[in-house]
């Protein structure tokens, strides 16, 4: 399949910051979460991404900017971020014209994770139909690369907190053959990023929270399908 120009980019500096020390020193990828209306807490888990960050620069070889960036969804600054982090517990609401600059940004070859912190699922189930209309989410089998980049995951998502009890599902939006967007359910994957005294997770969990987060953005980057 065609590469994405904008993916192939992102990709290309990705390369070369893990090949060149002269780059390294140079070269910064930048990540972002995702600000939206409706009353939901987008800001939840102030922690989790630099910590995500601080992870894969560790751990992947790559060199991404210390703290995130704020992009709201219906700007054009949307389209300087390779990955976007969309979070929080409660009501979303996309305008039209934030789904259509949402939809063009996802199309051009950017990639969004939207992590369910408990109470976003039919909000968010709701307003990606705005989105893509034609798409419904698909749960990703544990097979899929998405679960075995660096770390390996046979079983998918880790399960951070209990909440409803269910079993985590990675599902995603597959716009003709490339995922747009992974959506991690039942799972509080962000939660698992954030600093230890915050929840006192168990330090295992804390790690495979990372681990699976350092996928997600190691898959966003590189992938080419």
């Amino acid at each position: 399949m065609k590469k994405n120009i904008f993916l192939l980019f992102y990709s290309i500096m990705l390369l070369l910051v893990l090949s060149s020390n002269v780059w390294a020193q140079k070269a910064t990828l930048r990540i972002a979460k995702l600000k939206y209306n409706g009353g939901g807490d987008w800001y939840a888990n102030k922690t989790s991404l630099p910590n995500l960050i601080r992870f894969c620069n560790q751990h992947l070889r790559t060199n991404l900017a210390a703290e995130e960036d704020v992009v709201e969804v219906g700007s054009n600054d949307i389209f300087a971020y390779p990955f976007i982090h969309m979070t929080g517990h409660g009501n979303i609401l996309l305008s039209d014209n934030e789904a259509s600059n949402l939809r063009k940004y996802l199309l051009a070859g950017g990639f969004l994770h939207i992590d369910d912190n408990y109470g976003l699922d039919p909000y968010i189930r709701r307003e990606m139909k705005k989105v893509f209309p034609e798409l419904d989410f698909v749960e990703l089998p544990f097979s899929h690369p998405i679960y075995h980049q660096k770390f390996d995951f046979p079983n998918g998502l880790p399960k951070i907190h209990e909440h409803d009890g269910k079993p985590p599902q990675g599902f995603a939006l597959i716009y003709e053959d490339r995922i747009v967007c992974f959506y991690s359910y039942e799972c509080d994957l962000g939660n698992g990023w954030e600093d230890a005294a915050i929840h006192k997770d168990p330090e295992h969990l804390r790690t495979a929270a990372l681990q699976m987060g350092a996928n997600l953005l190691m898959y966003a980057l590189t992938d080419f399908q």
